[in-house]
């Protein structure tokens, strides 16, 4: 059994012009001791996905479909269940650090608070506790460390800080919402690495969320493509990017900065814009930024269509094309 499923998950906003879905009918799971890495450009609904397996969707918004978390279902959770998940079954790391780590508070204060609230510990085990945390994410002094303050520490050093603070009740899954964004790539590889020690480490599952596909390459094991609220592609991560079918997928690899051969080229990028929340086109969400699209795109919802036994395309259009052949 995984240990968190998803199913037919749907995520209703309020916009100023009514009800809105940001994320339509997706299904996924996640395996014990898994990454899963899940992409696409913003607005695609990866965030909101994250969110509503926390309880934290926006003002008026709402789930429905399924969500089973270790063996129960937990979208129907009270307030109270969800603060109780939170943080100390299910944890969650934001792009940027500083907006979960409070500015004026020391960073003891913010690591021990978590551990005061949901695992009922002493001050002086909470603080041990800390030290640990701290060692194990690679920040130097860590007696330092804990009488300092959020804005004391460089990018990096606080994304790590924030690792160390999600993991404090030893969460079963952690979500890392855009964990690299907001640092330079030196940084960002150390991130990474962190990430797939303390996987293997703790046996911990991870969800990690981006729009680049180059930092999931060699973190994740299977990986979700999504597009207008709906999933496009998934598979394991060597497959998509080896053989990816669904021509989103092809065009976010081949705008890949890798993938560049000549300095004197240019990126190469998908035409056209994201539909704006709302806005949806009928039938398949991307068909007027496709180069293979025809006429039944433009009204027919695709179904799932099964390339391999663990890889899936949501496309009618030349389904069993290669990679290389699609690109033609």
């Amino acid at each position: 059994m995984s240990l968190l499923s998803v199913k037919d998950l749907t995520v209703t906003l309020a916009t100023g012009s009514g009800d809105a879905q940001a994320v339509r009918n997706l299904s996924f799971d996640v395996g014990h001791g898994e990454i899963l890495g899940i992409a696409g450009e913003s607005g695609s609904g990866k965030t909101m996905t994250a969110l509503s397996l926390l309880g934290l969707l926006p003002y008026k918004g709402r789930a429905s479909g399924s969500i089973n978390f270790n063996g129960r279902e937990i979208l129907a959770s009270t307030k109270r269940e969800y603060r109780d998940l939170r943080g100390k079954e299910i944890a969650m790391i934001f792009q940027d650090p500083m907006t979960s780590l409070h500015p004026m508070l020391t960073i003891e204060v913010q690591l021990t608070e978590h551990l005061l609230h949901h695992r009922k510990v002493s001050k002086e085990a909470a603080r041990k506790v800390a030290l640990d945390l701290l060692a194990t994410v690679k920040i130097p002094d860590p007696a330092a460390a804990l009488a300092a303050h959020p804005t004391q520490f460089s990018g990096g050093m606080r994304q790590r800080i924030a690792i160390a603070s999600a993991l404090a009740c030893e969460p079963k899954l952690l979500i890392a919402d855009e964990p690299t964004t907001a640092l330079d790539v030196t940084v960002q590889a150390g991130i990474l690495k962190l990430l797939h020690q303390l996987r293997n480490d703790r046996k911990l599952s991870v969800m990690v969320i981006t729009h680049d596909l180059g930092v999931l390459s060699s973190l994740t094991d299977r990986i979700l493509i999504m597009y207008a609220g709906s999933e496009v592609e998934s598979g394991p991560t060597s497959e998509i990017l080896k053989n990816a079918r669904h021509p989103y997928t092809k065009g976010l690899i081949a705008a890949l900065p890798g993938k560049v051969k000549s300095a004197s080229k240019n990126l190469t990028s998908i035409e056209g814009m994201p539909p704006e929340l709302g806005n949806f086109p009928r039938g398949c969400a991307f068909h007027p930024r496709c180069i293979h699209a025809v006429d039944s795109c433009k009204n027919d919802l695709p179904g799932s269509l099964q390339i391999t036994a663990s890889h899936r395309i949501f496309c009618p259009v030349n389904p069993f094309l290669s990679s290389k052949e699609g690109d033609k």
